[in-house]
């Protein structure tokens, strides 16, 4: 059994939350539609409208629409909501910042109509209410935080509000809603098993783990490096469950492993039944790309290290700009296409990539992946994507593959930038965080593996794009680092494939306004149903 959201069809979840009705003490429950009187009689139809709200916690557009409004990956194709992002021109009309204000409220709604309601089952088991309500406010708390990441302020209420209340509520500080989630975290990590207590039936299910991963993020996006470093050493002391990283970086994100031991939360998929397309227009052409949509820049392709662990700019490196995909990091192809790749098919076979202007006709080939200008089918930038690719996918790219949100991996990570910033990484930090997550990599050299000791801020900055890249979360480290305000102002580029091979390709210029484009801006729409609703500066 793949995702426990699946058990029950969205489609029927969706139906009957939409039928809920509002009863006073003098209505009769009708018996030819569902409401709160008579549709809360067994723990199974809780458990559906509990697997509603894990389909509303987070979805595969989000995941790489975050990592489109990073440095990591340009739009070469017409003109989404995250194009016109990126390029300073948004206003609180823009369908992105209403859409996910409007799916997580949608979402907490569902967590409080659960929570309001789950005690009217009779005969339920205590242990499973109890832990199920838990699971709730784990996604009620993931949503709220959320919100207070994109917008800032935002309403803060822990029940289903009457429509004449929701039309009128106020915004409330980040600080509070912060602090809501944080409280919500440390109450329920109790209540929750282990990953190790979960039977194999109940995986996907919200752990202990994954309630202090989350937990440590709250922490990480405000740089309360002292409260990351405490939380998370105690994730890697085995105090929430036993996380160890999966031994090959490869296999990690391929279907066969999922739910393996790396794995702390992810979004869950099934061929046919629950499936996410967005690599329909990520990959090449030959093999099965529509067009594409997205894809690497030559910044991200630059910050992977060589395998002696030195920036492409360090003396030393070894690096050759013309020969620029050699002894580099072994996770750079692993996650990105560049000329000359060797493309591993689902039957095991290959086929080589050919996107260097001119080389398909050179090699005797017909190919649709070569770099052709700005706006063609083929990639913008030189590049197409591999990692998170289902090798098991059907023609249209249509995967059954789980998308990770969080492993163990991140969690080394943090602590070991915690550390670091607190002026505490030694060795024997490194050796326990960096070195490891090297090594599964598939890094054998000593001056890539043995502790540096100089510039770590940088290394472990670099470290996280590598390790984390296409994974949704460039978008809050740059953001808190502050470096958003220069890598996302400028002309991204791509592959030296301009002027007849001799230039790195310009792409569209992009606009980071400093005063405003921390925050996205409350939806205009919402503003115009309540007008409570203050707006975020420079909207």
């Amino acid at each position: 059994m793949k995702k426990i959201l699946l058990k029950y069809g969205v489609g029927v979840i969706c139906m009957i939350l939409a039928t809920f009705t509002s009863c006073n003490d003098l209505d009769l429950a009708p018996t030819n539609k569902f409401t709160d009187l008579n549709y809360w009689t067994s723990s199974e139809k809780a458990s559906a409208v509990l697997s509603m709200a894990y389909s509303q916690m987070y979805n595969s557009g989000y995941f790489f629409s975050n990592e489109r409004l990073s440095d990591n990956l340009y739009e070469g194709r017409g003109n989404s909501d995250e194009k016109i992002i990126t390029a300073g021109q948004a206003d609180a009309a823009l369908g992105r910042f209403s859409t996910e204000w409007k799916d997580c409220f949608a979402g907490i709604k569902t967590c409080h109509t659960f929570l309001e309601n789950v005690d009217r089952v009779p005969n339920m088991d205590e242990s499973l209410k109890e832990r199920m309500k838990a699971e709730a406010r784990f996604i009620r708390a993931l949503l709220y935080l959320r919100l207070a990441m994109q917008y800032g302020d935002v309403p803060l209420f822990d029940h289903n509000l009457p429509l004449e209340e929701a039309n009128n509520v106020s915004r409330s500080p980040k600080s509070e809603v912060v602090d809501f989630v944080r409280n919500e975290l440390n109450e329920i990590v109790s209540l929750l098993p282990t990953r190790q207590e979960y039977a194999a039936k109940d995986n996907g299910r919200i752990t202990q783990g994954a309630v202090m991963t989350l937990l440590a993020r709250t922490y990480l996006y405000e740089n309360d490096w002292t409260n990351v470093s405490s939380v998370c050493e105690k994730i890697i002391n085995g105090q929430y469950g036993q996380y160890e990283l999966f031994p090959s970086y490869e296999g990690l994100f391929l279907p066969e492993n999922e739910y393996n031991s790396e794995v702390i939360l992810d979004m869950g998929y099934v061929l046919t039944l629950r499936t996410w397309a967005e690599y329909y227009d990520a990959i090449p052409l030959s093999v099965g790309g529509r067009i594409n949509g997205f894809a690497p820049t030559q910044e991200l392709v630059e910050d992977y290290v060589m395998k002696n662990g030195k920036g492409i700019r360090e003396a030393g490196s070894g690096y050759d700009e013309e020969n620029p995909y050699v002894n580099r990091d072994p996770r750079f192809a692993l996650t990105i296409v560049y000329h000359g790749y060797r493309w591993k098919k689902g039957d095991g076979t290959t086929s080589t990539i050919y996107i260097k202007p001119g080389s398909s006709a050179e090699a005797g080939v017909s190919n649709l992946d070569e770099y052709a200008g700005p706006g063609q089918n083929a990639t913008a930038t030189g590049y197409y994507l591999r990692k998170n690719f289902d090798p098991t996918a059907p023609a249209g790219i249509a995967a059954g593959l789980n998308l990770i949100l969080m492993r163990y991996a991140d969690v080394l990570l943090m602590y070991a930038e915690a550390k670091n910033e607190l002026g505490q990484m030694s060795e024997a930090v490194w050796n326990q965080t960096i070195r490891p997550i090297r090594q599964r990599a598939g890094f054998t050299d000593a001056s890539a593996l043995d502790y540096p000791g100089t510039d770590l801020q940088t290394i472990i900055r670099r470290e996280r794009r590598s390790e984390l890249a296409v994974e949704g979360l460039r978008l809050f480290d740059i953001r808190r680092w502050k470096t958003i305000e220069t890598v996302m102002n400028g002309y991204p580029h791509g592959a030296k494939f301009a002027s007849n091979n001799s230039q790195y390709i310009q792409l569209d210029q992009r606009k980071f306004n400093s005063a405003r484009d921390y925050l996205f801006a409350i939806p205009q729409s919402e503003r115009d149903i309540n007008k409570n609703l203050t707006q975020n500066p420079g909207y």
